[in-house]
C-alpha cells in the first residue's frame, strides 16, 4: 500500500531493500519534491524504538545507475519527512592491499571525481514556485558527521567486526569500473576505497543541515590493486550478498546509538546558521 501522507522519521538509511524488507509494519510513502521524483518510495519502519525512513538508492529493482540517481530529490524527500540524520552504506573497491573483500571502512574524508552530477541546491535554478535559491557556500572540510561515524564504529566493534576507523572514499562517475591506471593513481594518492554513490549525497545533506555518515563495505580489490581480469559486477554482488545481513545488524545498532535529532550538537546541524538560503525548506 502506498500512502501520500507523511509519517515522520528522524533517521534515514539510504541503501537497498535488504535493509528493510524483513521488518514488520513497513509503510510505503510516495513523496514529491521540487526536484522531481526520488529513486523510489520511502519505506518507514521502526528500529530500536526509532522511526527510520529507508530509501533504495538505485530503486527497488536496482534500475538506476549511479550517474542517473536523483540525489537532490532523494535528500529532499528524506528531509521532508523529518529526517535529520542519515546513514549511507555503500559497496566499494579497496585501493590498499590491506583493505580486502569484507573490510568495513567508515570514512572521514571524501574526494569527488564525478563529472556530470548536480551537487548543490544552490545553483541559481528556479524552483517550480518561481523562487530562486540564494548563492550559499557551506563548510565541507569534514564531510561526515563525527557523531554518526562514532555510532557506526562503535556498533561494528560491538558485533565483532573491527572496522577501519577513518580513510578517504574517492567517488567516480561510473557506471564502469576504473581502469588499472586510474585505480593505481587513486591508490598512489593514499586514498582508501573507491565507489560510485557516496557523492553528492554527503554535500547535499550538509546543505540541508542533515548529519550524514557513510559505511563502506569493500567487495573487491580495485583493478589496479590485483592481478587477473579486474573487478566484475558478479564479484561485487556476491561479496555484498554474503555480508548484507551483518551490515544490516551494524546499521541497526548504529541507529540505536544516534542521538535524538533535537539533541544534535555537531557542525552539520549548524551548517546553515547565519546563512540566508532562500529555500523554503519543508
Amino acid at each position: 500500500m502506498v500512502e501520500t501522507s507523511s509519517p515522520q522519521a528522524d533517521i534515514g538509511v539510504i541503501g537497498g531493500s535488504g535493509f528493510y524488507s524483513f521488518l514488520d509494519d513497513v509503510t510505503e510513502i510516495a513523496v514529491d519534491t521540487p526536484y522531481g521524483p526520488p529513486s523510489d518510495s520511502l519505506f518507514l519502519g521502526e528500529v530500536a524504538g526509532r522511526r527510520v525512513a529507508f530509501l533504495p538508492r538505485h530503486g527497488r529493482k536496482h534500475h538506476l545507475p549511479p550517474h542517473r540517481i536523483n540525489y537532490r530529490a532523494n535528500m529532499w524527500a528524506l528531509y521532508s519527512l523529518g529526517v535529520r540524520q542519515v546513514l549511507g552504506p555503500c559497496a566499494v573497491g579497496g585501493l590498499q592491499a590491506e583493505y580486502g573483500p569484507g573490510t568495513l571502512l567508515v570514512p572521514d574524508q571524501l574526494v569527488d571525481r564525478t563529472k556530470a552530477r548536480t551537487q548543490t541546491f544552490f545553483d541559481g535554478e528556479a524552483l517550480p514556485d518561481g523562487k530562486v535559491p540564494n548563492v550559499v557556500h557551506v563548510a565541507f572540510a569534514d564531510p561526515y558527521c563525527p557523531v554518526g561515524r562514532d555510532a557506526a564504529v562503535t556498533s561494528a566493534r560491538g558485533r565483532g567486526w573491527e572496522p577501519v576507523d577513518g580513510g578517504t572514499l574517492v567517488v567516480i562517475e561510473g557506471p564502469r569500473f576504473s581502469t588499472r591506471a586510474e585505480s593505481r593513481w587513486h591508490a598512489a594518492q593514499g586514498w582508501s576505497v573507491v565507489g560510485m554513490t557516496g557523492h553528492p549525497e554527503a554535500v547535499l545533506a550538509r546543505e540541508l543541515g542533515i548529519c550524514y555518515s557513510s559505511l563502506t563495505l569493500v567487495t573487491d580489490l580495485d583493478a589496479g590493486a590485483e592481478t587477473g581480469e579486474g573487478v566484475s559486477m558478479e564479484e561485487v554482488l556476491q561479496v555484498f550478498g554474503k555480508n548484507v545481513a551483518r551490515l544490516r545488524t551494524v546499521l541497526f545498532d548504529a541507529v540505536a546509538g544516534l542521538p535524538d535529532s533535537a539533541d544534535r550538537d555537531c557542525l552539520c546541524a549548524r551548517a546553515l546558521d547565519g546563512l540566508d538560503t532562500g529555500l523554503d525548506l519543508p
